[in-house]
């Protein structure tokens, strides 16, 4: 959450891991364990001897991390992300910690204070996802997801989110992921999934205004 705020921003040095233990008021295997998903979710960068760097672009730059993901076009990251949503929910269902839904319901409180930044919401929306695909516990998964997301990221979304994502449909979007959010803390798996479904749907019909 302080790397999404940018408390720690891009490129930046994280403390170690002795001082976030102490601040944090958590053992350090602790927060190990929670630099490792972080890792995993290509948040930071560890370099040896040197420390734990920031590596999360808050703008959402266009320039892929991953040259695969340059490469997909906006029908290909439908047809994945169909393939991964509605399964990534549901594992993350049946395995997230409660401490880890309370981590989801604090991104979806940030994403329902934005009223009129369509890129802000944009990337808590991105967090809210990579948040769900952490609690699968399954690191082949979570990898995956990440090329899903650095897909979203590239220049042909950004100005159709601009034009689409009105201030009427960030609260219409803010009703969508509240009720997720109730169907994910609930362990609800079928209303969870038939949103994944549903969102997949708005998106599409977005790509088609777009042809």
């Amino acid at each position: 959450m302080r790397i999404v705020s940018q408390e720690y921003g891009l490129d930046e040095r994280l403390p170690s891991e002795r001082q976030l233990a102490q601040d944090l008021g958590v053992a350090r295997n602790t927060v190990r364990e929670a630099l490792d998903m972080i890792e995993a979710r290509g948040m930071i960068r560890r370099r040896a001897g040197a420390g734990s760097f920031v590596i999360y672009d808050p703008e959402g730059a266009s320039e892929s991390l991953a040259p695969v993901a340059a490469e997909t076009g906006p029908l290909q990251l439908q047809v994945m992300r169909g393939i991964i949503e509605p399964e990534m929910v549901r594992l993350a269902i049946v395995n997230m910690s409660p401490r880890q839904i309370e981590g989801l319901g604090k991104t979806l409180s940030q994403m329902e204070a934005v009223q009129i930044d369509a890129m802000a919401f944009v990337r808590l929306e991105e967090e809210f996802h990579r948040q769900i695909a952490a609690g699968t516990g399954n690191p082949l998964l979570i990898a995956c997801y990440n090329l899903v997301i650095d897909a979203r990221r590239q220049s042909f979304r950004a100005p159709m989110y601009r034009r689409h994502l009105t201030p009427s449909r960030i609260a219409t979007y803010q009703r969508g992921y509240n009720s997720l959010f109730n169907a994910i803390a609930a362990r609800d798996i079928d209303e969870a999934c038939e949103f994944m479904k549903l969102s997949l749907i708005e998106d599409q019909k977005l790509l088609l205004q777009e042809g």
